[in-house]
């Protein structure tokens, strides 16, 4: 139940007045896996808790069906595409958040390089335009 957690959880009978179905059809999208509710035990004859994620999906597939005439086989395609896009849309912003802090971080090693260069017994100074080798001139 915890990967769902944060928000209402909801019994079956609310949850199908909420999503203005059937309760038999929230057992029938659970059979065939297009939901997952949460189980308040263990055991599979616990009460099924209904996340706000599970009736907005539960309103999914009732749009699916009545507006575009998608059959249950079509809907569970879409959802399944729908969830594998989701997943790699999470996974690439997580991507981007790490090259962005490797970038950060290597920006900021080499600014501590070059100050440390610049500072460094004047070492490295930048050239004046009359200071430059003859070779560039």
């Amino acid at each position: 139940m915890s990967e769902k957690s944060g928000g209402a959880w909801y019994i079956i009978s609310v949850a199908a007045q909420i999503a203005e179905v059937h309760e038999q059809t929230l057992r029938h999208y659970e059979r065939l896996g297009l939901i997952a509710p949460a189980r308040k035990g263990s055991s599979p004859h616990s009460p099924r808790l209904y996340s706000d994620h599970d009736i907005e999906r539960v309103v999914q597939i009732r749009s699916l069906m009545r507006d575009l005439g998608v059959n249950l086989a079509g809907v569970e395609a879409i959802l399944h595409m729908k969830d594998r896009m989701e997943q790699m849309q999470e996974e690439m912003e997580q991507e981007i958040r790490e090259l962005h802090n490797q970038h950060v971080a290597e920006t900021r090693r080499l600014k501590e390089i070059i100050e440390r260069l610049q500072r460094g017994n004047g070492l490295v100074q930048p050239l004046a335009s009359d200071d430059a080798p003859s070779s560039m001139q």
